[in-house]
């Protein structure tokens, strides 16, 4: 079986084993569970549906389904945007826009008439990103590799950046990401239940 067939393979099968990892990690079916099943399903088109068609429709497929993702990711993190204190709400989300304005000024010469596309998911990603510091370390992490991922997609496509094995790590960072994010899920889901701003004063 040719190599590029088996990473093909495992690619399209990443996130569904990951949706079942989570889905069978834990009883609760709340919101922030069914959000990031829902990111994941989308996910799994963002990796998938490209596969069918070439060119500009390749790639704008693989935006649409990834900025529902990102959509789902923002949904499911908004309720826990404030679960942590003050100084902690603020400075770790900065560079997320920072990164943002930094990809955008470096992409936009070489985007053409994809700029309003990368433009749109970039700063949804940016979004998804600084909320999910709202569930942990370990969430932010996974958040901020997340808007890695994507940007050495868009700086190869746009910008000319040519990074050694960028496939690899493109999808190193990418299931590094989702990895760091369903595992925060599963252990935000198995604490009991707090309200809100408090869950997170044992982490400060």
């Amino acid at each position: 079986m040719p190599d590029s067939l088996v990473s093909d393979i495992t690619q399209v099968l990443l996130m569904p084993a990951l949706a079942a990892v989570l889905l069978t990690s834990t009883t609760d079916r709340g919101p922030l569970v069914r959000g990031v099943s829902v990111a994941l399903f989308f996910s799994w088109l963002g990796d998938t549906l490209p596969r069918f068609v070439d060119g500009d429709p390749a790639f704008l497929c693989l935006v649409a389904a990834f900025l529902v993702a990102q959509g789902a990711y923002i949904r499911a993190f908004w309720p826990h945007r404030d679960n942590a204190p003050p100084w902690r709400r603020c400075w770790p989300r900065l560079p997320y826009l920072a990164a943002f304005a930094v990809l955008v000024v470096w992409c936009a010469p070489g985007a053409g008439v994809m700029l309003a596309p990368v433009i749109v998911y970039g700063l949804a990603l940016a979004v998804m990103g600084m909320l999910s510091t709202g569930l942990g370390a370990l969430a932010g992490v996974g958040g901020a590799i997340f808007m890695l991922s994507d940007s050495l997609i868009a700086l190869d496509a746009f910008a000319d950046f040519d990074l050694l094995h960028r496939s690899f790590w493109v999808m190193l960072t990418y299931i590094a990401a989702q990895a760091l994010i369903v595992a925060a899920v599963i252990d935000r889901s198995d604490r009991p239940s707090a309200p809100l701003g408090i869950t997170e004063t044992r982490q400060a």
